[in-house]
């Protein structure tokens, strides 16, 4: 004999507390809810719209320096120190928590070309226009003492960027070449050029220390090997490429910020073709930046605004900018991920949300679980076109604007001039190059 009876536990209905919410039983059983995809499609509508209504990425704007930010550097181990060096000599530490600066130094006559930490944050090494490498430590001097770098040495040319190896006491400069130093060396343990042009940025890699990357004035990207002092290969492309920056989570990967208004993603062992190209700036790249969780970068352009990119997309997710902000010539990503900061050409640093309507402070363990919730919600009915608009538009300023448009129209021709002339020429006579490979010259090994 079968006795079907009901069987509740309390801790499914009953409030901890007379101040909870009332636990309401639900049953999932889909023939009882037949509305659940349309209710479903206006949580995530309002979701969407939400999310650009809070979107406030600008947090703070340190200002002190007297001339435009020429670069900046993380500190290894505290999140709250970054670094920053400006076009008259001057070098500032500064306190993200407070948003000030807690000390000031004047490093080298003219330009601060490149400044970078040792990767246990006791030290950090600028390079500038007056032909010198300086170490400095990053407390400031005691009592009485005054402020004088550790090191010195005196190059015989400039500097043009320097870099610090991840794991070892060595470090990279470049200039008319690129020069490994042993940190107490005044001569650099070896040199490596491949070429004649000046070097103007130069990169370790993280993942495989070893490995470095360099971009110079005649447009090429060159790698090179530490352990045998030789370079490897070099990539040719169309204009120059300002500076790179090595993806924190695959080693192969790197990124190049071009002066053609595009980014490109390469990976090093199949140098002919680029993983992706990124396309949305209408101006030249200065700089480029990862995430610490490598799916995403941040990049610098000289039309006054910075553009976060995923890795796997060639288009932009955000786009910022301000009304004072100049041309912005260097972009840094903090290291827990959640903020970036940017220098530009009017003396100021700011500080921007890298999730623009992400709320800042702790969150509630109900506010977690909504924000997830939407979060699908958004993923799920995001190529709604409704949806996908509002998600996608962007205020954009005048300038930035026309240009896109003007571009566009530039575009369209040399797309329709390309397909008439394959249309009117004999057959296979004219190649159809993708768009990935339009833009390399050649790949030299």
């Amino acid at each position: 004999m079968k006795v079907k009876m009901l069987s509740r536990n309390p801790d499914n209905y009953v409030r901890e507390t007379k101040l909870d919410l009332q636990r309401v039983p639900r049953n999932y059983d889909p023939t009882l809810h037949p509305f659940e995809v349309p209710r479903e499609y206006v949580r995530a509508l309002n979701a969407t719209k939400l999310e650009r209504v809070f979107a406030k990425p600008f947090l703070a704007s340190l200002d002190g320096h007297r001339d435009g930010v020429n670069c900046l550097a993380k500190h290894p181990k505290n999140l709250a120190t970054i670094l920053s060096g400006a076009c008259d000599g001057e070098v500032r530490i500064w306190n993200l928590t407070q948003r000030n600066c807690i000390r000031t130094i004047q490093a080298h006559e003219g330009f601060v070309r490149g400044i970078c930490t040792r990767f246990c944050g006791t030290s950090f090494f600028t390079v500038g226009d007056d032909k010198t490498v300086k170490q400095w430590k990053m407390d400031g001097p005691g009592y009485g003492e005054e402020e004088e770098p550790l090191h010195t040495i005196l190059g015989k040319t400039v500097y043009t960027g320097i870099d610090h190896h991840w794991k070892e006491a060595v470090f990279a400069t470049c200039g008319q070449q690129v020069d490994i130093w042993d940190e107490q060396r005044t001569n650099p343990i070896c040199s490596m050029t491949w070429g004649f042009d000046s070097i103007s940025s130069v990169k370790f890699n993280p993942v495989e220390t070893f490995l470095l990357g360099s971009c110079a004035s005649d447009r090429n990207i060159v790698l090179y090997d530490m352990r045998q002092a030789t370079p490897l290969k070099k990539v040719i492309l169309d204009m120059r490429t300002n500076t790179i920056c090595w993806n924190p989570m695959e080693a192969f990967i790197f990124t190049a910020a071009n002066e053609d208004y595009n980014l490109y993603t390469f990976d090093m062992r199949a140098l002919d073709t680029p993983v992706m190209v990124h396309m949305d700036h209408v101006s030249a790249v200065l700089d480029v930046d990862y995430s610490p969780t490598g799916k995403e970068f941040v990049s610098a352009s000289f039309n006054k605004s910075i553009r976060i990119f995923p890795v796997d997309k060639s288009r932009s997710r955000e786009v910022y900018h301000t009304k004072r902000m100049q041309h912005v010539i260097c972009v840094k990503w903090t290291s827990d991920s959640k903020y970036i900061m940017c220098g530009s050409d009017e003396m100021n640093i700011r500080l921007w949300k890298a999730n623009a309507s992400e709320k800042l402070g702790v969150l509630t363990s109900r506010e977690k679980a909504a924000k997830d919730y939407n979060q699908k919600l958004k993923e799920k009915f995001q190529h709604y076109p409704h949806i996908k608009r509002i998600a996608r538009h962007r205020h954009l300023p005048k300038s930035i604007y026309s240009q896109i448009q003007e571009q566009r129209i530039m575009k369209e021709a040399r797309r329709r001039k390309e397909v008439n002339r394959i249309k009117h020429s004999k057959p296979g006579s004219v190649p159809i190059v993708s768009e990935k490979k339009k833009h390399i010259v050649a790949v030299v090994k």
